[in-house]
């Protein structure tokens, strides 16, 4: 008898060691890794410091308010560099050494269309947070999928109020050709612009590195159009702002997704007041979903921007994603689960995915008045 139950708890202990190893649950908890691919250094710092927060945040929350029950969220972030060979040695490492479920970023357009073919490849689903550029990103497969929206659902609604409040027929276009960002933003504008038959009277380029931008300012000046539309990273957006105003040219201008940062409007100083802007995020906005994510960020002292609202929402996404698969957490199931997201309520309002795996929620106009954005309602 001793012999028989010494040989049954030795077989139960083997068979919970072996279902443990072949993926059952070694506990009742089960965690789900979230890589966060996020430009901390260079260029793009400004928007990968905020969507840290947002991402951090939003893990806390969900965990503490016990969303996914037994189903545990952990982030692990690391810095792209906003460049394309670290976002691809970050989403090397997440992908083989991290075994990530999915993957948040990377921050910047240009590195994305680098790194996010390596998780396709692999098969782990990408949900980009800040990419903007209308093609090449979810382009990429069916595993790529966007919160941001693009530049090409938010730049013509804004260029058709502005026209209709200001009543420009011509314009000037300054964009940085170096980046797919800021070309992306620029062919979008010019779409815009050419779409309302306004007429395009000046072009200028520069390149991230560049800070002076006299020669191409006067360039634009002088042939005086009405609006100027500028589509830029933030660092390059108020150098641009603050010189066009030393040169005295008080020209209305409007900035692409890049200008919408704190850090524009702290590096341009008065002179960013009065720049036009379009935004994926109302932050004025009542409903229940935004004040409770202003609520959380307040908490930590932290003043957000819609780079932190989208890192946030993308972590929303994920856990939805994670309960429509039956609280599922592998790679697989959350790819699934994202094809059923549908009206979830998130700091950028209702949230669902179009047929090609982009984001699709109201956006805003945003105007810099008193050093701060404030929204200007679009029109119906």
């Amino acid at each position: 008898m001793r012999f028989a139950a010494r040989t049954t708890l030795f077989m139960a202990a083997a068979a919970a060691a072996v279902y443990a190893a072949t993926g059952g649950p070694a506990s009742a908890e089960t965690v789900v890794k979230i890589g966060g691919a996020l430009s901390m250094t260079g260029p793009a710092a400004v928007y990968g410091t905020t969507q840290k927060a947002g991402i951090q945040t939003a893990v806390e929350e969900v965990n503490r308010r016990g969303v996914l029950k037994d189903v545990k969220l952990e982030a692990v972030i690391e810095d792209d560099a906003s460049t394309k060979e670290q976002g691809i040695a970050v989403f090397q490492r997440f992908i083989n050494r991290d075994k990530v479920s999915v993957i948040l970023g990377p921050t910047l357009s240009n590195t994305a269309t680098a790194a996010d073919p390596l998780a396709q490849a692999a098969k782990v689903p990408v949900l980009a947070i800040s990419n903007t550029a209308p093609k090449g990103i979810t382009d990429i497969g069916d595993y790529v999928w966007r919160v941001s929206l693009t530049e090409g659902q938010v730049i013509p609604g804004v260029v058709k109020k502005l026209q209709g409040k200001l009543g420009f027929k011509t314009a000037g276009v300054f964009y940085g050709n170096d980046d797919a960002f800021t070309q992306a933003g620029y062919t979008v504008m010019k779409g815009a612009l050419e779409g309302l038959g306004i007429k395009i009277v000046g072009t200028q380029t520069f390149a991230k590195p560049d800070r002076d931008y006299n020669a191409q300012l006067t360039a634009l000046k002088a042939q005086n159009p009405e609006i100027l539309l500028v589509s830029a990273l933030a660092e390059n957006a108020s150098g641009i702002v603050s010189q066009a105003r030393q040169l005295g040219w008080n020209v209305p201008v409007m900035g692409g997704n890049g200008f919408n940062s704190p850090a524009f409007i702290k590096n341009a100083g008065p002179a960013a007041e009065g720049v036009y802007v379009g935004t994926a995020w109302n932050r004025v906005s009542a409903d229940p979903a935004n004040r409770a994510f202003l609520a959380h960020m307040k908490e930590k002292n932290i003043d957000p921007d819609q780079f932190t609202a989208q890192a946030y929402t993308g972590v929303l996404v994920i856990a939805e994603a994670i309960k429509q698969a039956g609280m599922k957490g592998d790679r697989e199931s959350i790819k699934a689960g994202f094809a059923k997201v549908k009206d979830l309520p998130t700091p950028l309002g209702k949230f669902s995915f179009l047929e090609n795996r982009d984001g699709n929620h109201e956006p805003a106009v945003q105007q810099v008045k008193d050093g701060q954005f404030q929204i200007v309602p679009l029109e119906r």
